[in-house]
């Protein structure tokens, strides 16, 4: 079998040939890898070839493919059985672990996708506040919620506009867009609606345009603006939660802005160990309004389940151990800063940043605040980069607006050869 030609027969079954976008290879261009297994920080293809990974299942393999700890969570999981449609003991287990780990919530539910997580947190605010609207920012992605997929207008602040066939203009209506990193567009939007809005959701660190960093200005008065107008304020940690820091985005953001906190959590990805789990927490005074206690209805067949949660609460007891984050950063760092130096040898604008395992470069002058400004950088050459790098064995995001993830088993040797790759990539 070749990717071809799985290729080609994917898309008499499935729509695409994938079942997500990102995978069909469109942004770039050619033919997508059908994995075939993975072990410690390699992809192996249908064809055999092997891949040093830098997407990680987009994030949740932190600890690498396959590892032994979590494999042996997860086998005692499968052997006791793989769905019950009742509580278990260790969802108890991972709500504890995660609220440990997260000074900021009381209470979590567990669910089974970011999605999810990010669209009930939403219907939550909407029912704790009895409010209707909510603010999104360009180039944050919060899942495929009807809410949720919308871009900005022209304005500084415009309402939502649906960006995917199959969603109402009235569905979006409450839905108002604004400009990354720009105060001035949230001032506005707040003094125009403050007194409507539930919440606003924010990546603190957007990772589906590629690697953008809420300023901590913008965080500062975005908290005291939620608090002022009694505005929720969420924190979409799907990919950042546990990735960035062992706190998630919200512990490094504490750290700059003293007192600082969100109102509600969204989690996925590494809370699962890339198993299909996510969730979202918050104070006891707006869980409580959740079913069964409050009028805020949510549930799923699937939430909780045991061999997820078994994956997931392994994943979050290896990565406390001691200096895990320390080598992971310093992993990561060492890989930006190799692949910038790398291209400042070939003559090529190139700018990196990361936090924690989580990593992204641009084909630019200067690091991107907002989305326009990552739309202007240049794509062609990111393909071309993309090619040269899959060509000698080095799986990257196959988009210009995806982040990167190393993981804890990435060793210095595959940094380095990565590394070795890009100056081979970037003079070719």
């Amino acid at each position: 079998m070749s990717n071809a030609s799985l290729f080609e027969r994917a898309q008499q079954s499935i729509p695409g040939g994938v079942n997500s976008p990102v995978r069909a290879f469109r942004a770039v261009g050619g033919t997508p890898r059908f994995i075939a297994r993975a072990e410690g920080a390699y992809l192996w293809d249908a064809e055999g070839k092997r891949y040093i990974d830098y997407i990680g299942s987009w994030g949740p393999m932190i600890l690498g493919h396959g590892h032994p700890a979590v494999l042996e969570a997860v086998q005692k999981a499968v052997r006791e059985g793989f769905s019950f449609g009742a509580p278990t003991e260790r969802e108890i287990e991972l709500a504890e672990e995660i609220l440990k780990l997260v000074p900021s919530a009381q209470q979590v539910r567990l669910v089974s996708s970011g999605t999810e997580a990010a669209m009930s947190a939403i219907r939550l605010a909407r029912g704790f506040t009895g409010r209707p609207k909510l603010i999104k920012f360009e180039g944050c992605y919060h899942g495929h919620a009807d809410a949720l997929l919308v871009k900005a207008g022209s304005g500084l602040a415009t309402f939502g506009h649906p960006t995917s066939a199959g969603v109402p203009p009235e569905v979006v209506q409450h839905t108002i867009v604004l400009p990354f990193n720009d105060i001035a567009a949230l001032e506005q939007a707040f003094e125009t609606h403050g007194t409507e809005l539930a919440c606003v959701m924010i990546e603190p660190i957007a990772g589906n345009m590629n690697f953008v960093r809420t300023q901590v200005p913008f965080m500062r008065r975005l908290r005291e603006l939620c608090t002022e107008h009694r505005a929720l304020l969420v924190f979409d940690e799907v990919m950042t939660g546990f990735r960035v820091a062992l706190g998630g985005a919200q512990s490094v953001y504490a750290k700059a802005i003293p007192g600082f906190a969100p109102d509600l959590s969204v989690f996925g990805k590494v809370i699962g160990g890339g198993m299909p789990l996510a969730a979202f927490a918050g104070p006891r005074e707006v869980m409580r309004h959740l079913a069964p206690l409050g009028p805020v209805y949510q549930a799923g067949t699937l939430s909780g389940n045991p061999v997820a949660t078994a994956c997931g609460l392994e994943t979050l007891r290896q990565i406390q151990r001691p200096g895990f984050f320390e080598a992971l950063t310093a992993s990561t760092r060492t890989l930006v800063d190799g692949l910038v130096a790398a291209a400042r040898d070939a003559g090529v604008p190139l700018v990196g940043d990361s936090e924690g395992g989580m990593f992204g470069f641009f084909f630019a002058d200067a690091l991107p605040q907002d989305y326009n400004v990552v739309m202007a950088t240049d794509k062609e050459r990111f393909n071309r980069f993309f090619h040269a790098m899959l060509d000698r064995g080095v799986y990257l995001a196959p988009a210009l607006y995806e982040a990167g993830f190393v993981s804890a088993a990435h060793t210095a040797a595959d940094i380095e050869a990565t590394i070795e790759a890009a100056r081979e990539a970037l003079r070719s």
